[in-house]
């Protein structure tokens, strides 16, 4: 028993990848359109060619390139090592610990540069789940072949000679249709469970199907996302959520069983059916601009996906007698904190997202200065498209966000007039004057909720 842990553990008498020779076809037989390749990239191949090296376009680039797509990112692969290739490049800088890459700087270009990984003589390192630790060897290209995830991405390109190598049948699944994994699937899943993310991504984006016996280990293995260090799992689902696909790929991990506890907050939101229109169309949205070749901000995306539940937390504390705005700060705070003990979300992105939140009141609010120094604010542009979703999904009068859509473009008279108009319609009841009042009583006499505020009201400022 004590034998069979530790063969598990370190990989001692698991089953080797299949090495296997390619297929060579000719730019007849897979019809890669040479005007979509980067000149970037051909540039780099070249560059490792000239100094004796092997060096081919590998990975989605090459899959996209078969589909007719123009790829976003060129990877290269070669059997330089990282410090070879680094000395080519005056702009090369070396990245990663577990397994070094190269980034290739050329005009505004990256090129991504990996050295065939290969098999060791030495077990691998892996955890009680058989996750892989650490895995850091040098080899051929027919044993980088055969690390690879899938058939599809197992393919080599040399823009040279326009020819491309495929190593597992990658042609024949791509004109099926079909994703499938290299190997055994269950270990491969075990080695790297992100792998699951990775080809629900992949059906969702590409269209494409599951092989069958690719699919199946993946509801009982589902549970090992669980091992997964919360900043990599961060990466996978914002490339997964900006792929262009968004709302799909969020149907097939839930079709999956991958759901459950990548975004525990969103698993109960999709259960409501207001919560999950507001997402449907904030995900829509999304996927309208990247198809547009618009810039996306993580930070929106992610305040859309967990807005109604800080709306639930917002409302709770201010029937507790919290004041609006610490309320929502406070609220905001306790989503974020509760999301992000599972995905590690950047501080940065935090920080949009509370932006965006701690801005919807202000937007609400079309009286005095404040519209005047909303427009000024740099996020702006992604609260008030915030605002629209808010206003599409039903959650506020249109006439809100229509009248913010005529102010951004009304001339500084016309602006005036707008907010002129607003104040003759704004409520003034003698509560509304008592409630004001108190509310200077209490930023005298109690600074925490006070404080917090005014922080939030000059956060935009």
């Amino acid at each position: 028993m004590i034998n069979k842990l530790i063969r598990k553990i370190f990989g001692i008498g698991s089953n080797p990848r299949p090495i296997q020779k390619p297929v060579t076809l000719s730019p007849q037989q897979h019809g890669i359109d040479p005007r979509l390749v980067s000149n970037s990239a051909v540039r780099v191949v070249r560059i490792l060619q000239n100094a004796g090296y092997d060096a081919y376009i590998v990975g989605g680039a090459v899959r996209d390139l078969l589909l007719g797509l123009e790829p976003k990112d060129f990877d290269v692969a070669t059997n330089a090592t990282p410090e070879q290739v680094r000395r080519l490049f005056r702009r090369a800088f070396l990245i990663g610990r577990r397994f070094q890459i190269v980034h290739v700087l050329l005009g505004q270009d990256l090129i991504e540069v990996t050295t065939f990984r290969g098999s060791s003589t030495k077990p691998a390192l892996k955890d009680e789940a058989g996750r892989l630790l650490r895995d850091n060897n040098f080899g051929t290209q027919e044993e980088d072949a055969a690390r690879r995830d899938f058939t599809i991405n197992a393919m080599y390109y040399n823009p040279a000679n326009q020819l491309l190598l495929d190593y597992h049948g990658g042609m024949d699944d791509l004109k099926n249709r079909t994703l499938k994994i290299i190997g055994d699937p269950e270990q491969r899943y075990r080695e790297d469970p992100v792998r699951m993310l990775r080809i629900v991504r992949f059906a969702a984006k590409l269209g494409f199907s599951i092989d069958q016996a690719t699919c199946a280990p993946i509801a009982s293995l589902a549970p090992l996302i669980n091992n997964v260090p919360s900043a990599r799992l961060f990466d996978e689902m914002l490339k997964l959520l900006m792929c262009g696909h968004a709302m799909s790929c969020l149907k097939e991990l839930r079709t999956r069983g991958l759901h459950k506890g990548l975004l525990p907050l969103l698993d109960v939101a999709l259960e409501q059916p207001q919560a999950a229109h507001f997402i449907e169309i904030a995900l829509g949205k999304t996927d309208q601009r990247i198809r547009q070749n618009k810039r996306i901000s993580p930070g929106f995306l992610f305040a859309a996906l967990l807005w109604t539940q800080v709306e639930e937390k917002w409302a709770q504390y201010r029937s507790d007698g919290e004041y609006p705005i610490p309320a929502l700060v406070a609220a905001a705070g306790d989503i974020l904190d509760t999301q992000t003990e599972k995905l590690a979300i950047q501080r940065r992105i935090a920080s949009d997202m509370k932006d965006i939140w701690l801005m919807q009141p202000r937007l609400e609010r079309r009286t005095g200065k404040s519209p005047y120094r909303l427009l000024e604010n740099e996020r702006f542009r992604a609260a008030y498209d915030f605002l629209l979703i808010r206003c599409e999904a039903g959650e506020l009068d249109p006439e809100t966000g229509q009248w913010w859509t005529k102010f951004i473009d009304a001339s500084a008279e016309e602006r005036q007039q707008m907010i002129d108009e607003q104040m003759r319609l704004a409520p003034r009841t003698s509560s509304g004057r008592k409630r004001a009042k108190r509310s200077r009583r209490r930023h005298k006499t109690d600074a925490g909720p006070a404080i917090s505020l005014q922080t939030a009201e000059n956060i935009h400022s």
